[in-house]
């Protein structure tokens, strides 16, 4: 959603359809919670292409439910996120996913990728934050 688009009064965000090179205002609303997915998909993906993440799922260095350990990193990203009172610093991100890599999958990874996913997860989430600040800010 961009930033010049209106906000419904319900509390739910409106989208602009762009049709036959007309912009019509859809009567679809989108609810904040679907942010909230979008924030969530975001991390899956990011993660899905880790290499070094998908290397630990692919050959089970979690053991068999290694996928299901990739699934919980999401949950745990998001928790960490939403939790987090005050300021959210990159290097407590990098820990947890140090940790969550040493402890779900028995695995340290050593080549800079945790450093570059922790920097793109904190973009993402001051990118989901900012469009959420401008949708409560507009009403």
């Amino acid at each position: 959603m961009r930033a010049d688009q209106p906000k419904a009064k319900s509390g739910y965000k409106m989208e602009s359809i762009v049709k036959n090179g007309h912009n019509k205002v859809s009567t679809a609303f989108k609810k904040p919670e679907v942010a909230v997915s979008h924030l969530r998909e975001g991390i899956a993906l990011l993660l899905s292409r880790w290499n070094g993440l998908q290397m630990a799922v692919q050959n089970e260095w979690g053991g068999h439910d290694s996928l299901q350990k990739s699934h919980q990193l999401v949950l745990d990203i998001i928790s960490w996120f939403s939790q987090s009172k005050g300021t959210l610093y990159n290097e407590d991100l990098e820990n947890l996913l140090h940790e969550s890599l040493l402890l779900s999958f028995n695995t340290e990874i050593e080549d800079g990728s945790i450093e570059e996913v922790a920097e793109q997860l904190m973009i993402m989430h001051e990118e989901y934050l900012n469009r959420n600040h401008y949708t409560k800010s507009s009403t």
